[in-house]
């Protein structure tokens, strides 16, 4: 496992590089004075949940933030530029040198939404090759969102996307049955843009049928749209948070505690 981090205000970003997938779910805990190395901190396992290490800082008390915490997949076929999307988001910079994924990478991303709220992202950069193996079912488990990508320059990375779109809606749905939050990426915009050109109402038409959320022109050398498109499925993602939030409380009865008394079977067992 390789680990690194780089520090963003008052939090760090760091990545790990796994050859194989851990299960990691969403949560939402309270934080309140300190500050977060995700390069140095573990993620412990405790009774099948997940920790993020947390190291007090001798600064003055800040406001109790609220933590969200995210699995996005990132998918598409091989060599539409899903690695150099996530470096360029988490790290900012751009490589020329292609190193083809095996398996799956895994990267830490941490937002500071607003006054109130951090958000982490864990981007799964799955290689293009997966969807025709077996472990995409693994590899997807637990995520609450994704991006597909394709290559603007190669028609064929475009006519996949609707496989690779099926294939995640087969597999994973959030909780309430409902489909994850997922944005489209066409890629490498910034070595012509002659297919979306072409194109123009066809995309949005796509994205309509296919269940997309959004879908945005980047480019990962440019740094064009990368954070723009991050940002939309990250609010997307915390929308349907809530409406299943909401769901689940307006599906609570609380009875009445003399309806209680009266129907419940132990309701005689400490009567003198």
């Amino acid at each position: 496992m390789r680990t690194g981090g780089l520090v963003v205000g008052d939090l760090s970003v760091g990545w790990h590089v796994f050859t194989h997938s851990p299960n990691i779910p969403h949560r939402a805990v309270s934080l309140g004075e300190g500050r977060c190395y995700l390069g140095t901190a573990a993620i412990t396992s405790l009774k099948g949940q997940y920790r993020t290490g947390y190291e007090p800082a001798t600064s003055k008390m800040q406001k109790s933030q609220t933590e969200h915490l995210y699995k996005i997949l990132v998918i598409g076929d091989l060599g539409v530029g899903k690695t150099s999307i996530i470096k360029r988001y988490v790290h900012q910079n751009f490589s020329q040198h292609y190193r083809a994924t095996i398996g799956v990478d895994f990267a830490l991303k941490v937002l500071n939404w607003d006054s109130e709220t951090v958000v982490r992202l864990q981007l799964w950069d799955i290689a293009g090759q997966e969807r025709f193996g077996n472990m995409t079912r693994v590899y997807y488990r637990e995520a609450f969102g994704a991006f597909i990508v394709f290559d603007v320059t190669r028609a064929t990375t475009f006519e996949a996307v609707s496989k690779w779109k099926d294939d995640l809606d087969s597999k994973l749905t959030l909780p309430n049955g409902k489909p994850v939050s997922v944005v489209l990426l066409a890629n490498k915009c910034d070595q012509g843009s002659e297919f979306l050109a072409a194109n123009p109402g066809k995309m949005e038409q796509f994205c309509k049928d296919h269940g997309f959320v959004s879908c945005f022109e980047t480019s990962a050398k440019e740094n064009v749209n990368i954070d723009e498109a991050a940002r939309c499925l990250v609010k997307h993602i915390m929308d349907s948070e809530n409406d299943l939030a909401q769901s689940v409380e307006s599906d609570v009865v609380t009875p009445a505690l003399n309806s209680f008394r009266s129907n419940s079977s132990c309701s005689s067992c400490f009567k003198s």
